[in-house]
């Protein structure tokens, strides 16, 4: 019975720590937020984790003025100053309605001030704009995960995944709620693929946060695992 028990107290804070890796860390500040999927995953997301009390900047092209607005919602995240990142980011999105990346990061502001549903509704509207989005697919699986709707979370994990199979983050809460189903053997593989992967684009300390779930599991399983 013990055992039932803990992977809701362990994996679940293990979850909650990898969030937004975006939009999603364990070990990271969960103030790093995630980068367009249409930029390549690792690099963008190493940067931005060397910066971890920032929004994620969009490094591609754009007018002068939605740069510096994105620019300014980010300062404004920096100082913890939340309701005025999301001002900021409405302004943003008010004048240019069909930038995805705006209400994705939207939608991660949001989901800081708990604003669960909202949060969903801006990342559905990126997906819109731009349909291929992983990570806004992962991020609304982070919602449904952080309300323990683990069976709607790995229906949008699988959907990032379909674009980029290849996601580390992804993998990672993937096999997390996964895990929360009881599926251990499917949780298992997806973390170890997880891991490859961070060990091919040498991101030590991803490396490390997974290396630290699966012994949690495998201590999980057997006790007598130290």
């Amino acid at each position: 019975m013990k055992l039932k028990h803990q992977p809701k107290s362990t994996f679940v804070q293990s979850f909650s720590g990898m969030m937004l890796g975006a939009i999603a860390v364990m070990g990271i500040s969960p103030l790093v937020l995630a980068v367009p999927a249409k930029l390549s995953l690792h690099s963008p997301e190493q940067s931005a984790q060397r910066q971890p009390q920032k929004l994620a900047q969009f490094s591609g092209t754009g007018t002068p003025e939605r740069s510096q607005m994105l620019q300014q919602a980010n300062a404004l995240f920096n100082q913890g100053d939340l309701t005025g990142a999301e001002e900021n980011l409405r302004k943003l999105i008010k004048k240019f309605p069909d930038d995805a990346f705006g209400h994705f990061q939207l939608g991660n502001v949001l989901f800081r001030q708990k604003k669960s549903e909202e949060a969903i509704t801006s990342y559905q509207e990126a997906i819109r704009l731009q349909p291929k989005y992983a990570l806004a697919y992962n991020a609304i699986g982070i919602v449904y995960a952080s309300q323990s709707r683990w069976e709607e979370a790995i229906a949008e994990y699988k959907k990032a995944l379909e674009i980029n199979p290849n996601y580390g983050e992804g993998l990672t809460n993937f096999a997390l709620a996964l895990w929360q189903t009881n599926k251990k053997d499917e949780a298992l593989s997806s973390l170890e693929k997880a891991l490859n992967i961070f060990k091919e684009q040498n991101r030590g300390e991803k490396v490390n946060q997974v290396e630290r779930i699966l012994k949690e599991i495998k201590t999980a399983e057997d006790p007598s695992v130290s």
